[in-house]
């Protein structure tokens, strides 16, 4: 268990994601699914990341190979990228970062687990708010 509790900070571009998927379900007649994972986001992945900030895989553990996805990273604040990680909850995988200095992990995005790679560029300015 971790020593200290970690503040859980939603990033804007996180927030985006999760509109973006409750507008995709609601128009699939499945808005009670959005509701679903909101009630197990409070319920059991934020108060995981919590007590264990650096649950899940390392995202660099399988680091990207284009050119573009490693420029993206390159670009990133110093620690940064050894700090991403990804929480796979039922059908959504989540990327975080934990930051040692604020005590804080950042919620950066959210996506169905078959949606195409994490957009960095788009994600990382939001967790600095």
């Amino acid at each position: 268990m971790a020593d200290k509790l970690y503040r859980v900070g939603l990033t804007r571009s996180f927030l985006e994601r999760l509109d973006a998927i409750e507008a995709f379900l609601v128009e699939a007649g499945a808005g009670f699914t959005f509701d679903t994972l909101l009630a197990e986001l409070r319920a059991t992945v934020i108060p995981n990341l919590r007590r264990f900030p650096r649950i899940g895989r390392r995202y660099l553990a399988n680091p990207p190979q284009s050119a573009e996805a490693l420029a993206q990273l390159a670009a990133l604040p110093a620690g940064a990228p050894d700090a991403l990680r990804e929480y796979l909850h039922g059908d959504y995988l989540m990327l975080n970062a934990a930051m040692e200095a604020n005590a804080t992990v950042y919620l950066l995005s959210i996506r169905h687990h078959r949606q195409l790679s994490f957009d960095f560029a788009r994600l990382w300015p939001g967790a600095h708010e």
